[in-house]
């Protein structure tokens, strides 16, 4: 293994670290600011779900970031350096301004747009790119959707109990929504990464002739989205916890229990969507649920135009990246 490889895994791994730093929010914020966990306290319970997602969700989104998005035989490591570089840097700046973007969108978008400077068209797998874009705009319905339904569930069987029973039952409750949800983000985000490093080592000759996982890349890659969590993205806290909608435990634990299910669906099925468009739809339905002004529609749309940018920004830096490294 040269040392430019191993340099590129290192590069990888940040990158997984500034997922977890990124979308710690996802995990964190409803349970931060409905009170039921202090910010410190919160991160290393996140943290933890984080880590031992593998156990229970398996590999299947790997496979696809691995050799679903472009033709596993055109990926060397120029192409995985640009494809980290314009994720990172796209990351960074959504993190700078408090936007609740996509690292997941951004590692595809970067992966597209170097493949595409290399090689043109044909190394893309558009039947995968299809699938991805078209969970953009899937997921965060199918959170909003769920965390609606699980939402009217809730506030018919407790709508005789009073609010101080309701309050208490849900700061138990959403401590198990938030490992759940956890567990989704650990499972789903961190395979991304597995999945990049794995094409880098395939590509270099390290994996033989078949594509498969090795389990150090596994642990480090659930290490490395674990950490970054614990530091956590304290800008983008207050725009899911607070900005979005105003939400109390009962509203905390509907919609990340609406999210979770949603993530181990897409996991199951090996579909790399984004924690933060599921969790964000998930918070929306559930502040409708009380009234539709209840929703700062306004930020909510802000939020989307990100969404919307990522994979061509993303792709568009790791493109120029691509070029000058070649």
């Amino acid at each position: 293994m040269t040392s430019f490889i191993v340099f590129l895994i290192a590069l990888a791994l940040l990158f997984d670290f500034l997922n977890g730093f990124n979308d710690s929010a996802n995990s964190i914020a409803t349970i931060v600011s409905t009170r039921v966990l202090t910010p410190q306290r919160a991160v290393v319970w996140a943290a933890f779900f984080n880590f031992i997602a593998f156990l229970f969700l398996g590999l299947h989104v790997a496979n696809t970031i691995g050799k679903g998005i472009v033709d596993v035989n055109i990926i060397d490591p120029n192409v995985i350096l640009a494809t980290l570089v314009g994720a990172c840097l796209w990351d960074v700046a959504a993190w700078y301004v408090g936007l609740p973007t996509s690292s997941s969108h951004a590692l595809i978008g970067g992966l597209v747009g170097s493949a595409l400077v290399k090689a043109g068209p044909g190394a893309l797998v558009f039947s995968g790119i299809f699938k991805i874009v078209l969970f953009i705009f899937i997921s965060p319905v199918v959170g909003l959707c769920l965390g609606l339904l699980i939402g009217t569930i809730v506030h018919r069987v407790f709508r005789k109990s009073t609010p101080s029973r309701v309050d208490h039952i849900f700061r138990k409750g959403q401590l198990m929504s938030a490992a759940l949800f956890s567990l989704g983000h650990g499972g789903n985000d961190a395979q991304k990464t597995m999945g990049i490093i794995a094409g880098l080592l395939f590509s270099a000759g390290l994996l033989g002739t078949e594509f498969r996982i090795p389990f150090w890349v596994v642990i480090s890659c659930q290490a490395a989205i674990a950490l970054g969590t614990m530091f956590g993205g304290w800008r983008i806290v207050k725009t899911m916890g607070q900005r979005i909608a105003k939400l109390r435990p009962v509203d905390g634990f509907c919609a990340e229990s609406g999210a979770a299910v949603s993530l181990f669906v897409t996991t199951a099925m090996g579909i790399p969507v984004s924690t933060t468009h599921t969790i964000t739809g998930a918070i929306m339905g559930v502040g409708s649920l009380r009234r539709l002004s209840a929703v700062r529609w306004g930020v909510a749309g802000r939020i989307v135009w990100a969404w919307i940018l990522t994979i061509p920004c993303s792709a568009a830096v790791s493109g120029l990246m691509y070029f000058f490294v070649h």
